[in-house]
């Protein structure tokens, strides 16, 4: 008796309008089983033909942010197409059975439990037929349908955004996005106050617009699942630019840890990058020394500044940096630049700018790189027309 009274109490605590567990809020992933429509029976005595069982179809729109609706909409998350008609005397032809059209947001992955890429939808409209109806009973088949496809499916969104912010916690992430931007993440004096990635974005004059997306902090073994690892690090992937957002007092994660320097903040986020996806440090990317607002922070700017502009050998420097985060690669910043967020609003907009210069330099060069791509192409094939004739 007492354990019903736990449970019922405990159901009704968590179905209260105002309680929500941490899992319910964001919804970034999710396993799905599908399975298409059977097909429908054929009618031998006069060659009747079923009708093809419906698929289930994954398509991307942009007015879905996440995966919540697919979790209540889909409690079982067992979601199955209708299937074709039999045909019979009155109707030759088999009704086709209707697919069943899942909305998702644009950025999802779709995959395997084995991890194979099936799908990436980026933009609104693209779709996947994820589990494809069975074809309707023919005489090939001695007018019997066949099953539907059926198969476990993942879904993963990764956020699209022009500027991913990647820092540690308490950094100053949240309050240079409302720096930027109209959004409103919260901010306190504790780390770990961003629980979910955010997205802002920023409107120019020239009606430009730039959108921020600030993911929550990491910790040293990200790249290995620590903390909230992999969970947000993948949104950094479909970001055109990184934007480092590094405290210029350093940063201890807890009072037992040590205390990192700004410039060993970098080089340590640098190495969890390379170990996660060593192709991120690929992007362009953008140095923000946060909190210039407080004592001595411009002398340590000036010294942080140093060491960046000659990190390949300033890292190798043991008082400075640990070996064990030294990484292969370095990231190459196109700017480093000092801002006040919360009380230099003027430095906030000279990043805007910056970051808007570094977006139309990376698309240029993306251009050139496309162009020299078809310039190959129609050259090799030139090259293969005037062989033959």
């Amino acid at each position: 008796m007492v354990l019903i009274s736990r449970l019922l109490l405990r159901k009704n605590v968590l179905n209260s309008p105002g309680v929500r567990r941490f899992d319910q809020r964001w919804c970034d992933r999710i396993r799905l089983y599908v399975i298409g429509g059977h097909g429908g029976n054929g009618l031998p005595k006069i060659g009747g033909i079923g009708g093809s069982g419906g698929n289930v179809i994954l398509e991307a729109c942009d007015k879905v942010k996440s995966l919540e609706k697919i979790v209540k909409d889909e409690e079982s998350k067992r979601i199955k197409a209708d299937d074709g008609g039999h045909s019979r005397k009155v109707r030759l032809l088999g009704e086709t059975g209707e697919s069943k059209v899942i909305k998702v947001p644009v950025g999802i992955s779709v995959t395997t439990d084995e991890g194979e890429e099936l799908a990436d939808l980026c933009k609104t409209g693209e779709q996947f037929i994820a589990a494809r109806g069975g074809m309707g009973g023919i005489e090939a088949s001695q007018f019997l349908g066949s099953k539907g496809e059926r198969r476990p499916v993942r879904l993963n969104l990764k956020l699209l955004g022009d500027v991913g912010f990647v820092g540690f916690p308490n950094a100053g992430k949240s309050t240079l996005l409302r720096g930027v931007s109209r959004a409103k993440p919260k901010i306190a004096n504790y780390p770990f106050t961003t629980l979910r990635p955010n997205v802002g974005i920023c409107d120019f004059e020239d009606l430009r617009r730039i959108s921020f997306v600030d993911l929550p902090g990491l910790i040293e073994g990200a790249h290995e699942n620590l903390g909230m690892g992999h969970s947000f690090l993948k949104h950094v992937e479909r970001t055109r630019i990184l934007l480092f957002v590094v405290d210029i007092n350093g940063f201890q994660f807890k009072p037992s840890s040590p205390v990192r320097s700004a410039f060993e903040t970098v080089v340590i986020l640098n190495k969890e990058l390379e170990l996660y996806k060593r192709e991120l440090l690929d992007k362009p990317a953008v140095c923000v020394a946060t909190k210039m607002d407080l004592p001595n922070a411009k002398q340590k700017f000036k010294l942080f500044k140093e060491s960046l502009s000659d990190m390949e050998n300033v890292i190798h420097d043991p008082t400075l940096v640990n070996p064990d985060f030294v990484p292969e690669k370095l990231i190459k910043f196109t700017d480093v630049i000092p801002i006040s967020a919360k009380h230099s609003p003027k430095s906030v907009t000279t990043l805007k700018e910056k970051v808007r210069d570094a977006i139309d330099e990376y698309e240029v060069r993306q251009k050139l790189a496309l162009v020299e791509d078809l310039d190959q192409s129609v050259q090799s094939k030139l090259a293969e027309r005037s062989t033959v004739f």
